[in-house]
């Protein structure tokens, strides 16, 4: 079995809802809709919600999870922590530890659908609510997948022939999606910040208006600089390393950028390789973005290329003078290997974004693949 602090972790009583997180920004949305549901504050959780922390092995992704966690106890949240990823053993010993909360609970939160691991969670629950929270733009697109009846694919994978592991993991993969689609006594809720304009029938779509955070954080102090938001789409294979540190550099002269907020998933390399050659002061932030660029200091203005923070900024800084703008992807900018898919869906991450300044993309230092530029 897994190890669990002692005093966080649950009663032997099954709970009545679930909740399993697989990194800092799902366990943000996790306390963003409990506080919308009235599950969170002094008098303890509402529903018996507890929240299982599937722990990825990325010592950054851990660090944050870990501050993450703290926070969700002091709203008076159950937390068990999992060492779900810890040796070829731990799936096995984690999902028989939680058999019997899974098929005891009433409600089912998850924050990545695209997720193997929480696919095969699903599969054992028999749970008649399921919430879904978001793991950042991915839900614009799961909810895409579900209307369309097509099976749980990551956007930057998407037009890629399915490997072997894909084929043996197909039948639970449609297993979940079933249990993720409406009908007869069960329900599912989407609790999101992104433009989602269409449902499927029955999917009941709840705003996150990032409420918490605004409560319990801030209002920053603004400086007058700018900070620029890292993204991971050099790690993902969809840009070019070089056309990144290039459109970094010139995104960063032409507007007085001083910092690089790096995101989790950012290399040691690549981030090295951005301070020496742009100058910038690399921050690895402890907290998802929000709750950093709420509790402050802040630059007055916020820069960054199509990702989830374009959405979410807005509204954790609602009622301040900090102004998002947000950089056009080149498609010159993508490389050979990445997805059809990733060009229109970048796009659509910067066309339905809310109360943000839109920037023409930089220039780029790769050869032209004859495509039209975004901006």
């Amino acid at each position: 079995m897994s190890p669990r602090p002692g005093p966080t972790a649950p009663t032997d009583a099954a709970p009545t809802t679930l909740a399993f997180v697989e990194s800092p920004v799902q366990l943000l949305n996790v306390l963003e809709w409990a506080h919308s549901a009235g599950a969170t504050g002094p008098a303890g959780p509402a529903g018996g919600l507890t929240v299982v922390v599937l722990s990825p092995m990325d010592p950054m992704t851990r660090g944050q999870l870990r501050r993450m966690a703290q926070l969700a106890r002091d709203e008076g949240l159950n937390v068990r922590w999992e060492e779900a990823r810890g040796g070829a053993a731990a799936p096995f010993h984690t999902i028989g530890g939680l058999t019997g909360a899974l098929r005891a609970a009433d409600r089912i939160v998850i924050g990545d659908p695209f997720s193997r691991y929480v696919q095969l969670l699903l599969t054992i629950t028999r749970a008649r609510s399921l919430v879904v929270v978001d793991d950042g733009t991915a839900t614009m697109e799961f909810v895409a997948q579900l209307a369309a009846g097509e099976r749980l694919v990551r956007w930057h994978r998407r037009g890629g022939r399915p490997g072997l592991r894909d084929l043996a993991f197909a039948p639970v993969s449609a297993s979940a999606r079933r249990r993720l689609t409406p009908g007869g006594k069960r329900t599912v809720e989407v609790f999101s910040s992104m433009p989602i304009d269409s449902a499927p029938a029955g999917v009941r779509v709840t705003p996150n208006t990032f409420a918490w955070t605004r409560e319990r954080f801030g209002p920053p102090r603004v400086s007058k600089g700018a900070d620029l938001v890292g993204t991971s789409l050099v790690e993902t294979g969809v840009v070019d390393p070089d056309s990144y540190v290039e459109a970094v550099r010139t995104l960063s002269r032409a507007h007085g950028a001083t910092r690089y907020f790096a995101h989790r998933r950012e290399s040691a390399e690549k981030l090295h390789r951005l301070a020496v050659e742009t100058g910038l002061q690399v921050v690895r932030p402890d907290l998802p973005l929000e709750l950093i660029a709420r509790r402050g200091p802040i630059g007055r203005t916020i820069l960054s290329f199509p990702s989830t923070v374009v959405h979410t900024l807005p509204l954790a800084l609602a009622g301040t003078e900090v102004r998002v703008a947000v950089c056009d992807i080149d498609p010159a900018w993508l490389t050979e290997n990445a997805s059809p898919r990733a060009e229109g869906f970048l796009s659509g991450v910067t066309g339905t974004a809310r109360d943000v300044h839109r920037l023409a993309s930089v220039a780029s230092t790769k050869p032209s693949k004859g495509l039209a530029a975004t901006a």
